[in-house]
C-alpha cells in the first residue's frame, strides 16, 4: 500500500488554510499545516508549530512532500505604520526564505511550492491586466508583492517548480473569513456603490481556489498566475449583486471620504476599498483550467445559501 501524499500548508491555519485542508484531505492527501498556532477551528490532518523563521521540525515535513503551499503572512488590513508595515514585509519575506531553504537542505525536495503573492501588485486599472501584459503598481502594497515574488525566486532549486498565486479576494464561509465582516453590512442595506463605483473588482470563489491549486500542481505552470475569477466587474454591481443574494433592494453609496474616515476608525486603509483591481487568470485558462464560478452572481447566490444552511462558525 502507497503512502498518501502529503501537502504541507505554511501558515494555514486561517479561513483559507482549512479550506485547502478539507480538499485535499477529501482527496485523500496527508495534510500537514505548520504555522504559529493551531486552528481555532477544528481543520483535518496534522498541525507541526513553526515560528515562520528558524528550521526546526516543522522543515522535516518538506522532505519527500508531494507539494508545499505557503499563505503565512500578517493581514494588510490594517493602518500602514512604520510597524504595521515592518511587520507585513517580516511575516511575508522571512517566511518565504525559511521554506526555500529547508526545501534546499531536502533530500527529497518537493515537486512544487506555491507562495503567496498578491493580485494588487498590478497598477490601479481599468483594462485587464494579465501575468504577461499586466502593468506593475507603485505604493506599499505593491512593493510587499514584489519582495515577496522575489524572496521566492532566491534559492537554488533545480528540483522545484515555483509558482507566485496572485490571488484575488477569496469568498466563502468562514469566522475569519472576509464575508463573515461583509455578511451583516449587505443585510443592513449598507453596501452601495464606493465612490460611485466604478473601480473593478477582482474575487475568487473559495472553492475555485482550492480547485486551482490542485490543478497547478498537476499541471506544469511556474512563475506568477493570477489566482482570481474570470469575469472581474464594477464594485457597483458586485455590491449590488451581493445585495440581491441576501435579499436586501436596497444599498446606502458612500463617498471617498466616508470611506477614508470609516478606514481610520476601522484601523485599515481606504486602498482597499477604492483601488480598482482587474486581474484576469490568463495563465489558467490558456491552460485549461475551467472555473466553477467563472461570475459574480452565480458565486455569491451560492455562498449566501450555504451561509444561510451552515452559517460562519462552522467553517
Amino acid at each position: 500500500m502507497t503512502s498518501a501524499q502529503r501537502l504541507v500548508l505554511a501558515g494555514g491555519s486561517g479561513f483559507l488554510g482549512r479550506a485547502v485542508a478539507r480538499h485535499f484531505s477529501e482527496l485523500g492527501w496527508d495534510v500537514v499545516t505548520v504555522s504559529r498556532s493551531p486552528s481555532a477551528v477544528p481543520m483535518p490532518g496534522r498541525w507541526v508549530r513553526w515560528d515562520g523563521l528558524r528550521q526546526g521540525k516543522w522543515s522535516r515535513e518538506i522532505d519527500g512532500a508531494a507539494a508545499v503551499l505557503n499563505l503565512a503572512g500578517r493581514t494588510v488590513n490594517c493602518r500602514y505604520t512604520a510597524q504595521n508595515m515592518l511587520d507585513i514585509y517580516i511575516s511575508r519575506l522571512d517566511t518565504t526564505r525559511a521554506l526555500g531553504a529547508a526545501i534546499r537542505e531536502a533530500a527529497t525536495p518537493p515537486p512544487i511550492w506555491m507562495n503567496s503573492s498578491t493580485g494588487t501588485i498590478y497598477r490601479d486599472a481599468q483594462t485587464p491586466q494579465t501575468e504577461d501584459a499586466g502593468e506593475i503598481g507603485t505604493g506599499f502594497s505593491v512593493d510587499v508583492g514584489q519582495r515577496w515574488e522575489a524572496a521566492l525566486m532566491e534559492e537554488e532549486l533545480p528540483h522545484t517548480r515555483r509558482v507566485a498565486l496572485r490571488t484575488a479576494m477569496v469568498y466563502g464561509p468562514g469566522a475569519d473569513g472576509v464575508m463573515a465582516t461583509t455578511d451583516p453590512l449587505m443585510r443592513l442595506g449598507l453596501g452601495g456603490p464606493m465612490a460611485g463605483g466604478g473601480q473593478c473588482v477582482s474575487w475568487i470563489h473559495v472553492h475555485d481556489f482550492c480547485r486551482a491549486v490542485e490543478f497547478l500542481i498537476e499541471g506544469d505552470l511556474s512563475g506568477p498566475v493570477n489566482v482570481s475569477a474570470p469575469q472581474p466587474l464594477p464594485n457597483r454591481d458586485f455590491l449590488r449583486a451581493y445585495r440581491h443574494a441576501w435579499g436586501m433592494p436596497l444599498g446606502i453609496p458612500s463617498t471617498a471620504g466616508l470611506i477614508s474616515l470609516g478606514a481610520k476608525v476601522m484601523n485599515s486603509e481606504a486602498e482597499l476599498l477604492l483601488k480598482s483591481r482587474y486581474a484576469v487568470p490568463e495563465r489558467l485558462l490558456k491552460a485549461g483550467f475551467k472555473f466553477d464560478y467563472p461570475g459574480w452572481p452565480e458565486a455569491i447566490a451560492a455562498l449566501v445559501a450555504e451561509v444561510k444552511a451552515v452559517g460562519h462558525a462552522a467553517r
